[in-house]
């Protein structure tokens, strides 16, 4: 066999405690006997000494230095600085100690006087305001971290802007201009009173904040809508007014100024009994201004007089009531294939007439008894009446047209006198005193609501069956009403002085009042639905910028404009809005989210969200403050590109 290369007593292990090279061990206290008691090779290859009792013999000064002695004294520091630190050896009790765990530094260490050293003696870490600056001001949080890095920032936490503030001003994390807290702006933390203490914060009317509790008896899945959006029955009422307003009819003609007409009238039959001309109605829309109104032609009658009742119509024209439909202008058409003279009136999509309202339906086989009108509602007509004729009265105007079929109910118990100033041109020739025609007023007022209290048709009330029906009205409604009827269908009042409107007026006082009163609740209700329609008017505002910004393309000379930039943050944020998915993957279509999350947008709160690429690879942690800032910069590069904006 082959010699080895190296020498076998150099690949053994050394055991034993070091051999000290360049001088004898014999005497040196092995190491295992201080440390662990004892010397598992001491018979074997170990060469030191492992008596402890026995004494280090040898005078030099390097032994001295460097032997141990377990009956030396031990070690007491001084509390003086010295140049050079003395040096003892350890005891030997020193073995049976702990690990040694630090537990924290202090930048002014005292004193102690320990023989044995014991871990558990050092004391606790104590922070102190002489050698480090932990005030709330100071960004260094430690462990290399600061307060607010730009993305997980603290609304809560105070920054270095409290070092300007008083000692006594409390702060508002919420407000956008700090400065003004401590000054005389401050107005929201109430400086007296029972809540003096508690710091008041501004609203945000940004927000969107339903303006009342849902109703109780909607299930779950529907209260959400239902907390966002008007009813279901307002809502479809108002959408056939605006399909009853884009009906359009062909075969009718176009007029100078206005086209589209559509025929309102429910009975193709000719009738010249309010008039002395047949007349027709049609709802059209003006070439210049876009508007619709009510066009009431008045077939085969030739204007003779041109020059006086122009006169006439201007009075017209300054008549503005609120129970009273308003007259804009007339004219002369041939379009109609003969001469038409046409008055042009407010449109009011679905109004219907009273005698439409109340005389459509008969009862039974009977086609002369129709159903009761409340006496509630009743008096609710005769003071919106007489309100109308006191107005025009007081113009020294009449209204001459008081009919059933011409007089308009357009919401719920809203009516509106129709059809005035025809007769004013029609009936010119005759210039009858406008006293007799204020006094005719008030008959076929009287007229009117005595055939609603009766159920008769205008038709079949004459004056020979009037004092009748009065009668008749005993069992039904309250005295007073009928009292009203006879002062406005008697000749005379007993005085002998003809009946006005002024004097009617003083008669029905407690029902204005009352009249009043539903009208302020009415009003009431419609500001509830006009609160709840705001916040979303608004925010389909911004659902329009957000739409014209996101999958547009190239802008200008920027390739690729929309999916870059600002822009792609932007369409991040809505696929987090409206493209959101359940835990099984099906769209989540709530629409409270989505209302909410384009309200903080619109806010710019320092909420925080995440959004997520489609293909999970990008991640951005985001406010909506800073979602804000990017929807306004990229809308307002859009409108630099543009000729005008009208959002």
């Amino acid at each position: 066999m082959a010699a080895s290369r190296y020498n076998s007593n150099d690949l053994r292990r050394q055991v034993g405690s070091p051999r000290s090279k360049g001088r004898d061990t014999k005497d040196t206290l092995c190491r295992n006997i201080v440390i662990y008691g004892h010397c598992r090779y001491m018979d074997t290859t170990c060469n030191f000494n492992h008596d402890q009792n026995k004494p280090v013999s040898g005078p030099s000064d390097y032994l001295s230095k460097k032997s141990f002695n377990a009956d030396s004294p031990s070690f007491t520091p001084s509390t003086q600085h010295q140049g050079q630190a003395k040096k003892t050896t350890l005891s030997s009790q020193a073995a049976n100690a702990a690990p040694f765990t630090p537990r924290g530094v202090s930048a002014n260490q005292q004193t102690a006087d320990l023989s044995i050293f014991n871990p558990a003696g050092v004391r606790e870490f104590t922070p102190s305001n002489s050698t480090q600056n932990y005030e709330l001001g100071n960004n260094n949080m430690g462990n290399g971290t600061t307060q607010d890095n730009g993305v997980y920032s603290d609304p809560f936490a105070i920054n270095p802007m409290s070092q300007t503030l008083p000692n006594n001003a409390p702060f508002n994390p919420y407000a956008s201009d700090h400065g003004a807290v401590s000054g005389a702006g401050a107005g929201f933390y109430p400086s007296g009173g029972p809540y003096a203490s508690v710091p008041m914060q501004q609203p945000n009317y940004h927000l969107y904040q339903p303006y009342d509790a849902y109703r109780g008896e909607l299930q779950p899945w529907q209260r959400s809508t239902y907390d966002f959006f008007t009813p279901a029955a307002m809502r479809e009422e108002i959408q056939k007014k605006m399909f009853a307003t884009q009906q359009t009819m062909p075969g009718l003609p176009k007029l100078d100024n206005y086209h589209s007409l559509f025929s309102l009238d429910t009975s193709h039959r000719k009738n010249t009994t309010s008039f002395g001309y047949p007349s027709w109605v049609y709802k059209a829309q003006k070439v210049t201004t876009g508007l619709h109104y009510v066009l009431r032609r008045l077939e085969g009658y030739r204007l003779s007089h041109d020059q006086s009742v122009m006169s006439v119509m201007r009075d017209w024209k300054n008549v503005r009531h609120e129970n009273i439909v308003s007259f804009h202008e007339t004219f002369t058409s041939q379009n109609f294939g003969d001469s038409s003279l046409i008055f042009v009136y407010d449109w009011h999509p679905l109004a219907k007439t009273l005698a439409e309202q109340h005389f459509a339906s008969p009862l039974g086989s009977n086609r002369q008894r129709y159903p009761l009108v409340p006496e509630g509602l009743l008096w609710s007509y005769i003071c919106q009446i007489a309100s109308a004729l006191h107005y025009l009265h007081t113009k020294n105007l009449a209204a001459r047209c008081l009919d059933l079929s011409k007089i308009l109910v357009t919401e719920k118990s809203r009516i509106r006198l129709g059809s005035c100033a025809i007769l004013d041109v029609v009936h010119y020739d005759l210039n009858r005193p406008l006293q007799e025609l204020q006094g005719d007023d008030l008959f076929k007022f009287g007229k009117v609501i005595l055939c609603l209290a009766t159920g008769t048709p205008s038709s079949l009330l004459q004056l020979s069956n009037m004092k009748a029906a009065l009668d008749s009205l005993a069992p039904k409604y309250s005295p007073s009403l009928r009292d009203v009827l006879q002062f406005l269908l008697a000749p005379a009042m007993p005085n002998g002085q003809p009946p006005t409107i002024a004097h009617f007026l003083t008669m029905i006082a407690p029902q204005l009042v009352q009249q009043v009163s539903n009208t302020f609740r009415e009003n009431d209700e419609q500001q509830y639905w006009l609160a709840r329609e705001i916040e979303n008017g608004r925010i389909a505002r911004n659902i329009m910028k957000l739409s014209a910004i996101l999958e547009r393309g190239d802008l200008g000379s920027q390739s690729n404009w929309s999916e870059t930039g600002d822009r792609y943050h932007l369409k991040l944020f809505r696929d987090y809005v409206f493209h959101r998915v359940d835990a099984s993957g099906k769209p989540d279509l709530t629409p409270g989210h989505m209302l909410s999350c384009m309200s903080k947008l619109d806010a710019g709160v320092e909420e925080q969200i995440m959004l997520t690429s489609r293909d999970n690879e990008t991640i951005f942690i985001i406010t909506y403050r800073e979602l804000r800032a990017m929807f306004e910069r990229a809308f307002n590069e859009l409108v630099k590109f543009s000729k005008s904006s009208g959002l």
